[in-house]
């Protein structure tokens, strides 16, 4: 079974970025896609941004224009690019990866806390 690492959380100032890292065990094959989600206190679990194994990416409404998810498939990790932070960014920050045949693993989470 692979195993999703999360790194690259933290305490950021509002207006400042911060890059997550997922890292993958080993190589994933038959890869669906490759997300980032984000679970708030009290709210719902939500897909901030995804990549697909064609490149093709895909981000919430709420991060268009400030975060960027991309790839390096030769460290078989993805990468979640976030500028201009807002506290309403606060959260844990998950990465999951969803295979051809269905298979959803997920890391543990980050913690990212943007202070006003």
């Amino acid at each position: 079974q692979v195993q999703l690492v999360e790194s690259g959380g933290g305490l950021v100032q509002a207006g400042g970025s911060l890059r997550l890292s997922c890292a993958a065990s080993r190589s994933i094959f038959s890869i669906r896609s490759r997300n980032w989600y984000r679970q708030a206190p009290g709210k719902q679990r939500e897909l901030v941004a995804g990549i697909t194994s064609d490149g093709s990416t895909n981000d919430a409404n709420s991060v268009k224009g400030r975060f960027t998810i991309s790839r390096d498939n030769a460290k078989n990790t993805v990468y979640l690019q976030m500028n201009s932070l807002v506290p309403e960014d606060t959260a844990v920050y998950y990465c999951n990866t969803l295979t051809l045949g269905s298979l959803l693993t997920w890391g543990q989470g980050t913690q990212v806390t943007v202070s006003s």
